[in-house]
């Protein structure tokens, strides 16, 4: 990162444009700029660093190999000043003690962060708690960009990469189906095996941007939807062993025999100095 931090925010927000719309044009009417001044702009930057960044072709520019690896430290380091900016909001916007943020998936680890809010709760010190739930897959992304101050992730579905994170429960994973269908008596059942019943197809969450991948799978952003669908038959869904404690009348429960063991984990900015973030992971830990 040391290259990185010697940079501007204006060079790396200029150079990343150009490397995710792989063309100066585009790069430049997404910044608002003259396409001259941002090409010049990028080679300057090269000369700077003394490596080509990109690959210019007829068609657009390609990254290089350096150019990689600024691209994945420049987004880490533009996360980091956007996160900067608005937790400094958000304190200043409080007045005082400004609350924790916390980030969740949707109907995921509900007993679990029932009991951390209440024991964080009664302690003398304890701030107030804003929890935000989202679809899976955006917390990581809320934590790095200052949306959310803590959260609750899973490994290996989760990218913990740049977090301080404490290990809170490990679980096998069960497929969760329609009471009554002809699969749902079987004592056992592989990932596999799991994922490709013809009239249950594994459901599809959306990508960060909104899209949802290719498949016959129901589109869906929270397990309340989930659970519904599965219920009226319409999809069946790999979870955790602990989600069977909110389970109701209509679903049964089928462990699987390969399946990854997940890691719930309370993760946080490596950098944060807030004392309410301090405090919910001291009270995760003892949890």
């Amino acid at each position: 990162m040391d290259v990185v931090e010697n940079l501007e925010t204006r060079e790396l927000r200029y150079f990343t444009a150009v490397a995710e719309e792989a063309h100066v044009g585009r790069a430049a009417e997404r910044l608002g700029m003259a396409q001259p001044p941002l090409s010049r702009a990028v080679a300057r930057l090269e000369r700077r660093l003394g490596a080509d960044l990109f690959v210019r072709t007829p068609r657009g520019m390609t990254l290089t190999a350096a150019g990689e690896v600024l691209l994945r430290e420049g987004r880490a380091a533009l996360a980091q000043v956007e996160a900067a900016e608005r937790r400094t909001r958000r304190a200043a916007e409080a007045r005082g003690r400004a609350p924790v943020v916390l980030t969740a998936k949707a109907g995921a680890s509900s007993e679990l962060m029932a009991k951390l809010l209440a024991a964080y709760a009664a302690e003398p010190d304890a701030v107030e708690v804003e929890v935000v739930l989202s679809s899976p897959g955006h917390q990581a992304l809320m934590l790095r960009d200052g949306r959310a101050d803590v959260a609750i992730l899973h490994r290996p579905f989760d990218d913990l990469s740049g977090f301080d994170t404490d290990e809170l429960l490990t679980e096998n994973q069960v497929l969760v189906l329609p009471a009554g269908h002809p699969l749902s008596t079987r004592a056992s059942m592989s990932v596999v095996e799991a994922t490709s019943i013809p009239d249950l197809p594994p459901p599809r969450w959306p990508h960060l941007d909104g899209t949802y991948p290719d498949g016959p799978g129901p589109e869906l952003s929270d397990l309340t939807q989930v659970l519904q669908l599965v219920r009226l038959g319409r999809t069946a869904i790999v979870l955790p062993e602990s989600a069977q404690v909110n389970l109701r009348d209509g679903l049964a429960v089928v462990p699987l025999t390969d399946a990854p063991r997940v890691t719930t984990v309370i993760a946080w900015p490596p950098h944060s100095t807030s004392p309410g973030v301090a405090g919910l992971v001291r009270t995760a830990s003892r949890l």
